[in-house]
């Protein structure tokens, strides 16, 4: 029993390691992919972008805790974390300081980060 328990603690200590690399990995890409915004196209561009990458953070911490219950009496991943697109797109609707496009394409962000952690990790 003290072994099985030993191997959860190693899991769960290996998918938070790995829960702050993506996070970082997703940070990186974020700043580099505002940085070329700004330079490429202009600031509203590159601010909704950034907003944007806010909000992929968060979905992304939010479906890591969802994961993270799997199994401790938890059968399914929880849908609350689809709340963050649906935020975003009445966001950029509301507020003329915020685009649409730039605002989901900095949301998607984390999709090349985790490809990236995914190709370092290998």
């Amino acid at each position: 029993s003290s072994a099985a328990s030993v191997a959860t603690d190693s899991g769960m200590g290996e998918y938070a390691r790995l829960q702050r690399r993506l996070m970082l990995a997703t940070l990186i890409v974020s700043l580099a992919a505002a940085l070329v915004a700004l330079f490429r196209f202009d600031v509203l561009v590159a601010r909704s972008l950034l907003v944007g990458s806010c909000a992929g953070l968060l979905y992304l911490r939010l479906l890591a805790r969802s994961v993270a219950r799997l199994g401790g009496g938890s059968r399914q991943v929880g849908r609350f974390q689809l709340v963050v697109p649906m935020l975003l797109s009445v966001a950029a609707a509301k507020l003329p300081q915020l685009e649409l496009l730039p605002a989901f394409i900095g949301l998607l962000l984390y999709k090349p980060a985790l490809i990236l952690q995914t190709v370092i990790d290998a």
